[in-house]
């Protein structure tokens, strides 16, 4: 099948939709999206900047993440309350 038909194909079966399965094939087609931008090769300062924190890993210990949250003065309940928050804006985060 052409380009064209596919687009137009995709286009009809998307107007058919109810809004719940509407945004799982959203989610779908972003997850598919990203994953081809993935495949994309790693410039030489990427890989610099992620050997950087590998590197401190080897010779330090990280912030458990509920600490870290604690110094910033906020508890999990507020961030465990924010996430699901954000979730029912938006079910894709």
């Amino acid at each position: 099948m052409a380009v064209d038909a596919l687009e137009s194909k995709a286009h009809e079966l998307i107007g058919r939709l109810n809004p719940d399965k509407l945004a799982a094939v959203v989610h779908l087609l972003e997850v598919m999206v990203h994953d081809n931008e993935e495949d994309e090769e790693i410039s030489p300062e990427e890989e610099a900047a992620v050997a950087r924190p590998k590197e401190w890993f080897q010779h330090n210990e990280g912030i458990p993440f509920d600490q870290v949250v604690a110094e910033l003065g906020f508890t999990m309940d507020e961030i465990r309350a924010n996430v699901s928050s954000d979730r029912a804006k938006d079910p894709a985060v």
